[in-house]
C-alpha cells in the first residue's frame, strides 16, 4: 500500500525535480553509501559462483559485520526517525527510508520521481535481484513501483490518501538492466478519491498500464505523532 506524507511545507519537496534530492545530512549521506554498497552486493551475490570455501569465508565477514553493526543505537520505523529530532522532516526521513524510493534502503531499487506540470515522471531500473521469468522483472515488483509511483502523482490533486485499489495491467515483459520511463496523471477528483493512471515503458513500448484509486481518510492522512506500534525490543 503506498503512503505518502503531506508536503505542505516548502523547505522541502524531493519531486520538484527530475534532479535526486541531496541527503539531510552527512549522516544520511553515508547511509547512502552503505545502502548502494549492499545494493552492488546483493547484485554480485545473485550473479557470481564463487568457490563454496569462499562464500562461506564472505558470509562470516558479513555476519561479523551485521552483529557489530545490530549494537549500534537502533531506530525502529519511520515515526521513531523522525521524533529523534536529528534525521529531518517526515518528507526527507520518507525519501531515505521507503521500501521503494528511499535513497538509504537497499532494498529500493533507486526510483527517482518528479513532477512537471499536472504529469508525473519517473525512471527505475531493476537488476537480476528482481529477476521473475529469466530475463525479466517480477511482476510483483512491477505493480509495487506502480503503487509507489501513482501514489505520489496523486499529489497533483492536493488531496493525497493511502491505496484503495490498484489495477496492474501487464502488456509485455519488462526486461531487467533496462532503464525504465514512467508517467501518470490524475485523471479524477470526486471528494475524499483521488483516481490517478499511469504506465511503464521501455522507450516507445508500453510494458505495464496501471489505474490507482487513492482515499483520503476522515480527518486527513496520519499524522506525525509517535507510532503506537511496538519495536522488537519491547516485544520481548
Amino acid at each position: 500500500m503506498s503512503y505518502l506524507p503531506e508536503l505542505t511545507s516548502p523547505v522541502f519537496n524531493p519531486f520538484e525535480s527530475e534532479e535526486i534530492s541531496p541527503p539531510f545530512s552527512d549522516h544520511w549521506h553515508a547511509k547512502r553509501r552503505v545502502a548502494q554498497a549492499i545494493r552492488a552486493l546483493t547484485d554480485v551475490l545473485v550473479t557470481s559462483t564463487p568457490p563454496t570455501y569462499e562464500l562461506n569465508a564472505i558470509a562470516d565477514e558479513l555476519e561479523k559485520q551485521a552483529n557489530e553493526f545490530a549494537a549500534c543505537k537502533r531506530l525502529y520505523g519511520m515515526m521513531e526517525f523522525i521524533n529523534d529530532g536529528e534525521h529531518g522532516t517526515q518528507g526527507e526521513v520518507s525519501h531515505e527510508l521507503n521500501a521503494l524510493g528511499g535513497w538509504s534502503n537497499p532494498l529500493s531499487p533507486g526510483l527517482n520521481m518528479w513532477l512537471e506540470g499536472n504529469k508525473a515522471f519517473g525512471t527505475v531500473n531493476f537488476g537480476y535481484a528482481y529477476e521473475g521469468p529469466p530475463g525479466f522483472i517480477h511482476g510483483g515488483y512491477v505493480a509495487a513501483i506502480m503503487d509507489q509511483f501513482l501514489g505520489m502523482a496523486q499529489i497533483i490533486g492536493k488531496k493525497p490518501g493511502m491505496t484503495g485499489t490498484l489495477t496492474t495491467r501487464y502488456r509485455k515483459p519488462t526486461p531487467l538492466n533496462t532503464d525504465l520511463q514512467l508517467e501518470a496523471e490524475v485523471t479524477l477528483l470526486e471528494g475524499r478519491k483521488t483516481l490517478v493512471k499511469g504506465e511503464m515503458r521501455v522507450g516507445d513500448i508500453v510494458t505495464a498500464t496501471c489505474e490507482g484509486l487513492f482515499i483520503r481518510p476522515t480527518g486527513g492522512m496520519p499524522s506525525r505523532s509517535r507510532s503506537t506500534q511496538s519495536t522488537p525490543s519491547e516485544q520481548k
